[in-house]
Order: C-alpha cells, then structure tokens, then sequence
C-alpha cells in the first residue's frame, strides 16, 4: 500500500488531512467573458467566505483551477451552478506524513 490509510491516522490527522488544501481542476465550457466571469464570481464568494484560498478561470484554456480547503464535490456544485457545464478534472490531495 502507498501512503496511509484512514486507518492508521489518529483522529487528529484525519482532521488535518481533511482540512488540509486541495487543489482541484476542473474543464468548464465557457464561451465569452460573462461565462468567465460568473464563474469567477461564484469561486469570489466562496474566497471571501474562507473555503477557497485561490482560484485561477482560464477562458483561453477552458480550465479553472481552486485552492482550497473546501470538498471536492462543493466545488463542483459551485461551479454548476453558474449553468456553464463542467467535466470534473484533476483532483490534488497533499498528504502529510507523520
């Protein structure tokens, strides 16, 4: 097995591998600079309220990229929510090792 597993973290590295952040990259059709920007809108509010450190929203690239310490699936759901649609992408978890 490569790295541990749940099992072998104490309930304290499980609270630090669950907050810990995460990046995340997600393909999302956008069109022009209003799609760019609603994306970017949601992903400000989700910064300002402390569940997103950065965010990257790539028009060029079709791609956005999100720091943070919120779940995966919340994200997501973030971004759906703008109507644009989106194929889940590139999921970074950082471990730490005790």
């Amino acid at each position: 097995m490569v790295g541990p597993s749940f099992s072998d973290l104490s309930p304290r590295g499980i609270d630090d591998l669950v907050q810990s952040e995460h990046t995340y990259k997600f393909d999302v059709k956008m069109t022009c600079g209003g799609c760019s920007g609603a994306v970017t809108r949601v992903l400000t509010k989700a910064k300002d309220n402390g569940g997103v450190s950065s965010f990257d929203v790539s028009l060029e690239k079709q791609e956005v990229i999100v720091k943070g310490t919120l779940p995966y699936d919340e994200v997501l759901e973030k971004i759906k929510k703008t109507g644009k649609e989106v194929c889940p992408g590139l999921l970074k978890v950082r471990i730490w090792r005790y």
